[in-house]
């Protein structure tokens, strides 16, 4: 097998056929006990002409190649991919070695942010605990804790790809199109540890948009159930990222997807609200609603959840756009907590305009930015975008 190989063309049909084949040599490669190197020189830039990087199993995000190698060889760059070393055995106490982040910076990976030893035990755990095979992930994905929500989507989409077996943890239903433009969907589960154990996986398959799709509590007078949340902001009381993001980091959502979820509410005549959104780690925080409270004013919350901050600062971390689509549940400070009878009502009259705004959304996205959503607000100052302009 050859050790190496030239990404080259000068029409981009012929760009498109290197690198289809470019694929298939590498995935070979990987297949056969290696991983893969990538070397970019990108000819029209002054401090970063050249960029690098390590990557396993290149069909986990096999359009993900096809998508950035296409935009890079069409401006000139020059694109070299050689066999790398041996694949590390994931059973191996070495393992650890390859993927401590403890210094993790991503500013300092140019082509990938993950190193191919984590990338590759990130795959094997979401197929662990999605049941589903990562070939399978779209490019957009929506984060819930709901069943309902899972139940919907399959309402939606009754041809999807659902997971091998009954028993997986966090079960993912994809829309799965040839390439990987459709929606996947997640039943991460309740609280932000889950939140933070699945986003740091799912960052390996290099996402367009992540989207969490959940309820909360709404703490405003004039606030139902039923009106949405859209996020301005967070308040970040879930712990689980202090050590990673300082919490004096300002975290936003994507002002485009923001937009695009706006636009759809409008337009459907839900009620909705921007504002900051209270993330905790204590499920029972009315118990000590004296400290909550001090918060809440002070931050100017207009929710409380248990995934939103710890899903956006994991896409501030990771580059992925985000952003928060809630539906207020109850109103504990008003009197109205969430009882069994009224909460299922509530559940069933709801799920159906909660999902189909989301999957609105990403389809106006998905129109206006077909090659994914700008994500250079992401990224540091001194960090290269792969196939940006000079940087």
């Amino acid at each position: 097998m050859d050790e190496k190989l030239l990404i080259c063309g000068t029409e981009a049909s012929q760009l498109v056929q290197a690198i289809d084949q470019a694929c298939n040599w590498m995935e070979s490669v990987y297949k056969s006990g290696y991983y893969l190197k990538l070397t970019v020189r990108r000819t029209w830039s002054k401090h970063n002409p050249f960029l690098s990087g390590k990557i396993a199993r290149p069909s986990a995000y096999r359009w993900y190649l096809q998508r950035e190698l296409l935009k890079l060889a069409l401006r000139g760059a020059e694109i070299e991919v050689t066999r790398s070393r041996s694949r590390v055995d994931l059973s191996s106490p070495d393992l650890l070695e390859c993927i401590d982040e403890s210094e993790f910076d991503p500013t300092r990976k140019k082509v990938f942010l993950f190193g191919p030893e984590r990338a590759e035990l990130s795959i094997k755990r979401l197929e662990h605990y999605t049941g589903t095979s990562v070939e399978c992930f779209q490019r957009y994905v929506l984060l819930t804790n709901y069943q309902m929500h899972m139940q919907a989507f399959l309402a939606m989409f009754s041809d999807c790809v659902r997971p091998a077996r009954e028993d997986v943890q966090m079960p993912a239903y994809h829309q799965k199109t040839p390439m990987n433009d459709g929606i996947t969907i997640i039943n991460i589960g309740v609280g932000p540890s889950n939140a933070k154990n699945l986003t740091d996986h799912l960052a390996v398959l290099r996402p367009d948009a992540m989207l969490m799709v959940g309820h909360c509590a709404g703490v405003r007078n004039h606030q139902e159930i039923g009106d949405f949340v859209l996020a301005s902001g967070y308040m970040r009381n879930d712990l689980v990222l202090d050590h990673a993001l300082p919490r004096s980091v300002p975290i936003v959502p994507s002002f485009l997807l923001n937009r695009y979820l706006a636009k759809v509410l409008d337009e459907r005549q839900l009620p909705y609200r921007f504002g900051a959104v209270y993330t905790t780690a204590d499920r029972n925080w009315e118990l000590r609603i004296s400290e909550t409270l001090k918060d809440l004013r002070d931050s100017r919350s207009i929710a409380v959840d248990m995934e939103s901050a710890t899903v956006a600062a994991n896409g501030f971390r990771y580059r992925i756009p985000s952003a928060t689509l809630l539906c207020v549940s109850d109103k504990p400070l008003h009197g109205k907590p969430k009882l069994p009878g009224y909460a299922q009502s509530f559940y069933d009259d709801t799920k159906v305009h909660h999902l189909e705004t989301a999957r609105l959304a990403i389809e106006m996205a998905r129109n206006d930015y077909p090659d994914g959503l700008p994500n250079s607000d992401l990224r540091a100052m001194e960090e290269p975008l792969l196939e940006g302009p000079d940087n």
